[in-house]
């Protein structure tokens, strides 16, 4: 259906719902579609392609076009212009979906879409394309991540999966975003542990320098007592537990005694984000 005007602005202009194409299906090459484009639950044995065509509900809160649960080899979504309403492909079932984000409206629907290839767009822009789904859902974030890792890009997949749990983050109560942001900052959600090392560096640099200049005084009797040494000191304070005998045998006195409290607290925020990362990561589906 080449250069086809079809109108009924705001309703449906195209009703093909449950329709099987057993080959190419064309709505290109100057196909309008002035309202709804309605294929749901159609099949296409071939390509579906809007390859230079225009697609425009005039009402941006309704479909240009409804795709959902279809399946088709290939779709071609490449009209001449950004679409002009909202596009669904809610649980469809596409090998190859070719298209390009200068065309996406600003709401999609794809949950449950599953694909074997994409291709169009760099990778922020697939960040984007998941993102713009009309309500946050983990599967689309999913989808994309095994494509990703899929084609050996396991660093792209793991961004992917950042982006999901940031994205949830949203949704969260106040108490369940301040829990977020911190599994972020410390060890990106068990992603990036790297991080909670780096955190461990920073703190035990400012406990070396601290108790350099203020020594802690020694609270067991000579003969008993360790030698003082500040970075294994500091060390022993952002540890959990005590490793090296420096905790139990030096207390700090002023204001470097509230920098030690701060380390413990550290220590252990860190260790229970470092866990709770890691346990999220490793635990399976």
């Amino acid at each position: 259906m080449q250069r086809a005007l079809l109108r009924n602005p705001g309703r449906i202009a195209l009703d093909a719902e449950s329709m099987i194409v057993m080959n190419t299906a064309e709505l290109s090459a100057g196909f309008r579609s002035e309202g709804t484009v309605r294929l749901r639950n159609a099949r296409f044995d071939g390509i579906l392609s809007f390859s230079k065509a225009t697609l425009d509900s005039c009402d941006p809160d309704r479909m240009a076009l409804h795709a959902s649960h279809i399946q088709a080899d290939e779709l071609i979504l490449w009209p001449t212009e950004k679409i002009k309403g909202r596009v669904s492909l809610s649980y469809s079932r596409i090998a190859v979906i070719m298209d390009h984000p200068s065309i996406w409206p600003d709401r999609l629907w794809l949950n449950g879409l599953t694909y074997e290839t994409l291709r169009g767009g760099e990778f922020e822009d697939r960040l984007r394309w998941v993102d713009r789904d009309g309500e946050f859902h983990l599967q689309p974030y999913e989808q994309l991540a095994t494509w990703y890792h899929g084609i050996g890009h396991d660093d792209l997949a793991r961004k992917v999966q950042l982006a999901k749990l940031r994205a949830r983050r949203r949704k969260l109560n106040p108490v369940g975003r301040a829990w977020n942001h911190l599994l972020d900052w410390t060890v990106g959600y068990g992603y990036r542990p790297w991080l909670a090392f780096m955190w461990f560096a920073v703190l035990l640099a400012i406990g070396t320098v601290v108790f350099s200049v203020d020594r802690p005084h020694s609270i067991k009797q000579e003969g008993e007592r360790p030698a003082f040494h500040a970075l294994v000191y500091s060390l022993d304070l952002l540890i959990p537990i005590d490793t090296f005998g420096q905790q139990q045998s030096f207390d700090p006195g002023g204001w470097s005694r509230w920098v030690s409290y701060g380390l413990v607290a550290a220590g252990w925020v860190l260790a229970t984000a470092l866990l709770a990362g890691v346990t999220r990561v490793l635990r399976p589906r």
